[in-house]
């Protein structure tokens, strides 16, 4: 452990966030608003451009709703993205906007910059008094057995923070998974991307995203450039074999070898001015774990894609809001049972238990999906290069199915994610039929609870349990609910049980009756019978 100089042991903080990327700033503001104090550090003094992300899934946007920021998200995108998909000499033109999923008010693909996204958050943050310090470098950290020590180092000098727990969002190359001694298990990939921000002569329509398919891989542009019109995505083998710094931007690309990969994918434009360009080597990896004592992993630290689906953002902010209440949760039980007893262990394990099957199921997916868009073998490149332009008048047809697309659109954006196997997951007795299950992803729907219908998530965007009793449900005894709880019910919904409804839009306890002492054992499973939440 480096010795501490310049401004000491400083100990005032229950959850030390390193990387301010989203991941870290969305596990901020979640710890936050559910009773942790909050400190964010950053390596980087200025935050990173440009953005390597650029689609919000709907899922993504259900979680971040209780912390008050979607509807600033939603501002900066574009919501009803249109797209050209070029398959050889054929061109299908797809809209990515109101897909046939009527359980979320957010049925459609959201192009947005990263960049956007974390200024979102930053000022969030901002607004509950948190700030950023960036400049600041996570030198080590350890897990004493009483809590993490973490040593930093910012213009001010070396400084030692003793805290609970310290959640690396700091990227793949994770200072905290190093010092964790956790694995990371997988590989490299032969292919890269390539990115770059262009202006283009005659790029096509306006505003609409395009896709080129040919036997080398793919290549997107998107009217999302940050430093010029267009942002250039494309997949191609890796002319110098695996690099180290995997997923972060690398070497320039020369506008000659841009312009041949538009020529090569059939592109018909022509770069005016190249503003900005970067070869990314890529990999797919998986931490065994996700967590070690005190020190906890989450994002691109935790688990690394090719960029196929668009699920590194996605997956990182999902990561964020399950780890984050539960650190929130955790450190609110000060005066109650002590963080390291047996109740919180079994809460702040359920994050590794939930969150890493699911970076497991999300890595096939991405994988066999980078296969088909981005290797050269044989087989991907005759599908794409071939097969695909003999397919191509089908896709219309196939666009038409709404319900098929939003299956495909559910798979992709983790709406189908459930954690039916954690220790969260409580079924009371009698078993409540017709419901989601413990461990489902709470559908929205159109309720009533004494007014006019509302949207479900709506009553329920903001930090917090929330408990759904149905019609002829009995009444919950005073002291059961407690200040992180709150209580609705829904005059629409026939029966006598209830849902308890967890932070992240969970259920986490089902009855077929308003069951006190079923309700309380579980509100006390998951820490939410201490002190109330900080204020959003």
């Amino acid at each position: 452990m480096v010795a501490p100089t310049g401004r000491g042991v400083t100990s005032a903080v229950d959850v030390l966030v390193v990387g301010a990327g989203t991941t870290g700033l969305t596990l901020a503001l979640q710890a936050h608003d559910h009773g942790a104090r909050i400190r964010v550090v950053e390596r980087r003094p200025e935050p990173f451009r440009p953005s390597r992300a650029l689609i919000l899934h709907p899922r993504t946007l259900e979680v971040l709703r209780p912390l008050g920021v979607t509807d600033a998200l939603l501002a900066l995108a574009d919501t009803a993205p249109t797209a050209r998909l070029r398959l050889g000499s054929r061109v299908v033109d797809a809209k990515l906007a109101d897909f046939a999923l009527p359980d979320t008010e957010f049925p459609h693909l959201s192009l947005l910059r990263q960049t956007d996204v974390e200024t979102v958050l930053a000022q969030a943050l901002a607004d509950r008094g948190v700030r950023v310090e960036r400049g600041t470098e996570l030198i080590t950290v350890r897990d004493d057995g009483h809590g993490a020590r973490a040593v930093l180092r910012s213009p001010h000098g070396i400084e030692e923070v003793r805290c609970p727990y310290v959640v690396g969002c700091d990227g793949p190359a994770s200072t905290v998974r190093a010092r964790a001694a956790i694995g990371w298990h997988g590989r490299p990939y032969a292919e890269e991307v390539v990115l770059a921000d262009l202006d283009l002569a005659d790029p096509g329509p306006s505003g609409t995203a395009q896709v080129f398919a040919g036997r080398q891989g793919l290549l997107f542009l998107f009217p999302l450039g940050e430093q010029a019109a267009w942002r250039l995505l494309a997949t191609r083998a890796s002319p110098d074999g695996p690099a180290q710094d995997f997923g972060q931007p690398g070497s320039g690309v020369p506008g000659a070898e841009l312009q041949r990969l538009l020529d090569d994918a059939g592109v018909p434009a022509r770069i005016e001015r190249l503003a900005w360009s970067a070869r990314v080597p890529l990999q797919c990896r998986v931490a065994p774990r996700f967590r070690r004592g005190r020190l906890f992993l989450a994002g691109d630290a935790a688990h690394n894609y090719s960029p196929a689906t668009g699920q590194g953002m996605n997956a990182g902010i999902q990561d964020a809001v399950n780890l984050g209440w539960k650190l929130g949760f955790t450190a609110g039980r000060r005066g109650a049972e002590p963080d390291n007893g047996p109740g919180a262990q079994v809460l702040l394990d359920s994050y590794d238990d939930e969150r890493r099957p699911a970076a497991h199921r999300r890595m096939v997916l991405t994988h066999t999906a980078f296969w088909a868009e981005a290797s050269t073998g044989r087989i991907p490149s005759w599908l794409r290069g071939a097969a695909a332009p003999r397919f191509a008048p089908a896709v219309p047809t196939l666009l038409e199915r709404r319900r098929l697309v939003a299956e495909a659109i559910r798979l992709i954006s983790q709406l189908r994610v459930n954690y039916r196997r954690s220790p969260l997951s409580v079924e009371g007795t009698p078993r409540l039929r017709g419901t989601p299950r413990p461990g489902d992803r709470l559908p929205d729907a159109t309720v009533s609870v004494g007014g006019p219908p509302q949207r479900l998530h709506g009553l329920l965007a903001r930090p917090g349990v929330h408990l759904l009793l149905q019609r002829d449900a009995d009444p919950l005894p005073d002291a059961v609910p407690g200040p992180q709880v709150t209580v609705l019910r829904l005059a629409n919904s026939p029966g006598r049980g209830l849902l308890a409804v967890r932070p992240d839009g969970h259920v986490g306890f089902r009855c077929g009756t308003a069951d006190p002492a079923g309700l309380t054992e579980w509100l006390a499973l998951i820490g939410a019978t201490a002190s109330p939440p900080a204020p959003p």
